[in-house]
């Protein structure tokens, strides 16, 4: 089974993400609601997916993702970001994360 980390600030948010990965046959091992939280589950778990909110506190996803592929360059992310986000969104793409998801998410 496939392990994933969410990464977002919002709990509820979290738990949507948490239920379509589960779903979907992903275990999710860790969920961080901050940048600094999110790199040193990353360190600890080493999953196989990270889901990335762009904006989360302590650490901006930006850095986030760049400190991650510092960790492990062969890191899974994938960006859920929001209307307005367009240009991070290209910069996270180039720093290495393999997608994104424009969220739907219920606040």
């Amino acid at each position: 089974m496939k392990r994933a980390l969410i990464v977002d600030d919002s709990a509820l948010k979290r738990r949507s993400i948490k239920n379509l990965l589960e779903t979907s046959g992903f275990e999710v091992v860790g969920e961080a609601d901050n940048g600094l939280s999110a790199v040193q589950l990353y360190n600890e778990l080493k999953p196989d997916m990270v889901t990335m909110d762009i904006t989360v506190p302590k650490l901006d996803g930006i850095k986030v993702i760049k400190m991650i592929k510092e960790i492990d360059n062969s890191a899974r992310i994938i960006i859920i970001t929001s209307l307005g986000h367009e240009h991070q969104v290209k910069d996270a793409i180039s720093l290495g994360a393999v997608g994104f998801i424009m969220e739907n998410f219920p606040e």
